[in-house]
């Protein structure tokens, strides 16, 4: 056995193929080990929000989703009547798409493979071995078992992680307590328009048109809250929960799938233990309520790939894999909890449950700032790490937006595509006189566009006012702001510039 990978994901879902490609991005050598020999037709998810959006535009892959996908100009908070105004969202991209999962897994397996990844189905991973040095990934294949030596492995196994159970990592949280249904199905009489909902004392029911002439139907009834597992969803029950609801079953037949799914609740305790990250579904579990599942995990995969590359290629600074779960792990947390609010409110069948969505869906419409913050949340254009230190500028952990520039040249969504750091140069443009931000004291480059982080200068458009007197910044290659600074004196600023590139150890590989 050699060690011919340096990381093995286990899982190609959407999370893992992410992972894999973002890997690439960095040079890693990967493999990803998924049991099912073909892809699940079945789709989980459906919804791509915009904060993903904008993360596949960093790559230069949103092209194929905003073309295939159904553009969505609003989102839910627990289907109050009143729906969210992504219009409100400060991005490139306010709608969400409407995608099924089986193509995005697609498309992200193109972009993987395309990077060099090797992807193996029908592989299953079975077990861990762990050295200080190395993981040992125990393997059954359809050839038989056989082991794989790797750096780390990555578990973006799903709920029933293995890569997690093996790696001992505790998964505690709370068993389900209210159910849902699931139906793909063909209606003889469907609803108008691409998306219906309907709520009261009788129960709550969303229809989604899907490709195909099929029609998704999800929802919960007042005999869903319950504790006890009451076996497989059939037709017939699917059936009677749509005209408890709605009065009619819009002659529904010839089902592709039938589900059901809870608001079981988990989070692992730690996403990093010494060999051993996890992401996705291994980290969390949760109601899927607002179709944040997927967005959430491709998140946390955009967040490790940069740490563990550095990490395996000793270019990181100290302790960088580690802020991986210090910054996830909450972002993980906030989501467990407001799932489990849209939960109690999907599931208040009660008359004053009713009055209290009424009252929430009424706030909602009535005040944009409420139905903004919502929409940020469920979007994930709200997540902010924490500055390393309070003095800190105040954009320091924020998402950096497609930032534009005077001269139309590239935006800063098109210079992440590299998966390297970007540097900006904000104050104009300068006589020649060696006061870039590129340039060392001794005249010597720090970093090109061949470096370790990719420069730019120009002055931005007039739409980006949180940065109106930023001079300088720093963008990870995740695309959250690493620095910022105001400082005008030049010489100044460029100590403070070198100061945030030797944090990041961005300057020692070109010295």
């Amino acid at each position: 056995m050699t060690m011919n990978q340096q990381v093995v994901i286990a899982g190609a879902g959407p999370v893992g193929l992410w992972l894999a490609a973002e890997l690439r991005l960095a040079g890693i050598t990967v493999t990803v080990l998924e049991p099912r020999p073909e892809r699940d037709p079945n789709s989980k998810a459906l919804t791509v929000h915009p904060r993903t959006i904008e993360l596949l535009a960093s790559r230069g892959l949103e092209q194929p989703f905003l073309e295939e996908g159904l553009h969505i100009p609003s989102g839910h908070f627990a289907v109050l009547d009143s729906r969210l105004d992504f219009g409100l969202l400060e991005t490139d991209f306010p709608f969400t798409l409407a995608l099924l999962q089986s193509r995005t897994e697609e498309l992200f397996e193109i972009q993987a493979r395309a990077a060099g990844a090797d992807i193996r189905r029908g592989h299953r991973v079975t077990g861990l071995t762990e050295t200080p040095d190395s993981v040992t990934v125990h393997i059954e294949g359809p050839d038989g078992p056989y082991d794989e030596e790797a750096l780390y492995v990555a578990g973006c196994d799903g709920t029933r992680s293995t890569v997690r159970t093996s790696a001992q990592i505790p998964y505690p949280g709370d068993d389900f307590t209210v159910l849902g249904f699931l139906g793909d199905v063909v209606l003889d009489e469907p609803p108008p328009g691409v998306a219906f909902s309907r709520t009261g004392i009788d129960g709550l029911l969303m229809i989604v048109a899907l490709p195909g002439g099929l029609h998704r139907i999800v929802g919960t009834v007042p005999s869903d809250v319950r504790t006890d597992w009451p076996g497989d969803l059939t037709l017939e029950e699917l059936r009677v929960n749509v005209r408890q609801v709605t009065g009619t079953d819009f002659g529904l037949h010839s089902p592709t799938w039938l589900s059901r799914y809870s608001n079981t609740s988990r989070q692992a305790e730690s996403y990093v233990k010494g060999r051993v990250v996890l992401a996705g579904d291994a980290a969390h579990q949760h109601m899927p309520a607002g179709g944040v599942g997927l967005n959430v995990g491709v998140q946390d995969a955009t967040n490790l790939g940069w740490k563990l590359a550095a990490t395996i290629q000793g270019r990181a600074p100290a302790g960088l894999l580690d802020t991986y779960h210090d910054e996830r792990h909450p972002v993980g947390a906030d989501l467990l909890e407001h799932t489990a609010a849209q939960t109690a409110l999907l599931s208040a069948f009660t008359p004053d449950g009713q009055r209290l969505r009424s009252l929430l869906g009424k706030l909602v419409a009535e005040q944009p700032a409420l139905s903004r913050t919502l929409g940020e949340r469920l979007s994930g254009l709200h997540v902010a790490y924490d500055a390393p230190t309070a003095d800190a500028h105040p954009l320091t952990g924020r998402r950096a937006p497609n930032l534009t520039f005077t001269d139309g040249g590239d935006t800063v969504f098109a210079l992440l595509r590299t998966g390297r750091y970007v540097l900006l140069d904000l104050r104009g443009p300068r006589d020649d006189q060696g006061s870039s931000l590129a340039t060392a004291e001794d005249g010597t480059l720090v970093g090109s566009l061949a470096g370790p982080f990719v420069t730019r200068t120009g002055t931005l458009t007039g739409d980006h006012a949180p940065w109106a007197h930023v001079s300088a910044a720093l963008i990870r290659p995740d695309g959250h702001v690493a620095w910022a600074t105001e400082e005008d004196d030049p010489g100044k600023l460029a100590a403070v510039t070198r100061e945030a590139l030797d944090r990041a150890a961005l300057t020692g590989a070109v010295r």
